[in-house]
């Protein structure tokens, strides 16, 4: 099933009742008409003293796969945050930029977690170099795609998935990066890929930020550790795991992007209309193995796959494609 993401961008205090998480926002008098009513349970309490109204709302805690906390002003109990854990929902904390700054994620996601550590831990050089293959050759593959229905040249793309070797040594992720950030946007916008760049990098980091969640919680959730990775391995990076598994999916991040710009929206500043749209990342269809699925389901069985490759199960990680 296709869990929610749930996002907050106003004060707010959060907490936990009977399976449920609890949303309660103070509204003043002049402020009642912008409430949006549409979902969940909706109770109106008038505070005689305080003259403004309380407004409440639940979502049951087993439908949630990610929460985003992207206000000051919003508050949450000990209680809540253990539940939410305890249910593997990713909590993502935003800085007063509106970026994406922390990550909490549950550390008992398997019943067989430790066997699934060992397995992990004990991988061998060899075989996290072939996974690394099959991840950049499945990401330069994705990327070309979504190059073609931008009717881009991809003879090269094409060529550069079929010479990647072990560990790509010859480094065809970084060919293929340069020449798929030069002609994945309009050329008049002379795009760089910099996480501190200009827009639309800005997207571009929310987006993957939320990808970033959907991968560790998958993981998480297969029993493995999101700090060791195949390839990244960054003493600092606390997801080196996530980072690498998360590289085949970034292009479907590039698509809601690229969607956001054609539509002609003012990308400069992240304004809650296009939070909105990246939002949607979980739920957007993939394809894996011919079946096709919303991202964060297909993305839990990515992660099953390369829990059956580090215990010997299986050679090859399911990876997702576009649908045609």
């Amino acid at each position: 099933m296709i869990k929610r993401t749930v996002y907050f961008g106003n004060p707010s205090y959060l907490s936990y009742k009977d399976e449920q998480l609890i949303i309660e926002r103070r509204l003043f008098e002049s402020n009642r008409k912008q409430v949006d009513y549409s979902s969940g349970e909706n109770i109106e309490l008038e505070d005689k003293y305080l003259k403004r109204k309380t407004q409440k709302e639940t979502i049951p805690i087993e439908d949630i796969g990610i929460i985003i906390l992207d206000h000051h002003g919003v508050s949450t109990s000990q209680y809540l945050i253990s539940k939410l854990l305890e249910n593997n929902v990713a909590v993502i904390f935003c800085n007063d930029k509106h970026h994406p700054t922390g990550l909490l994620l549950n550390l008992d996601g398997n019943l067989v977690q430790s066997e699934k550590f060992k397995a992990q831990i004990s991988a061998s050089v060899p075989l996290k170099k072939n996974l690394w293959q099959q991840t950049v050759s499945s990401k330069i593959n994705n990327q070309a795609f979504l190059l073609s229905k931008k009717g881009k040249t991809i003879s090269n793309m094409l060529h550069w998935v079929r010479q990647v070797n072990s560990g790509d040594t010859k480094n065809y992720e970084a060919r293929a990066a340069v020449y798929y950030w030069k002609n994945l946007f309009p050329e008049e916008m002379d795009f760089y890929r910099d996480r501190f760049g200009e827009p639309p990098n800005n997207l571009l980091n929310y987006g993957y930020a939320i990808l970033r969640a959907v991968v560790a919680r998958g993981l998480v959730a297969s029993g493995l550790l999101p700090t060791l990775g195949i390839h990244h391995r960054n003493k600092y990076n606390a997801y080196c795991l996530a980072d690498d598994i998360m590289e085949p999916y970034r292009p479907f991040v590039d698509k809601v992007v690229c969607d956001i710009i054609d539509s002609g929206y003012d990308y400069y500043e992240l304004k809650p209309e296009l939070k909105k749209e990246l939002l949607k990342i979980p739920a957007m269809d993939i394809s894996i193995n011919g079946e096709k699925s919303p991202l964060m389901v297909g993305l839990q069985r990515t992660t099953a796959s390369i829990a059956k490759c580090f215990e010997g199960d299986c050679k090859k990680i399911v990876y997702p494609e576009f649908v045609n």
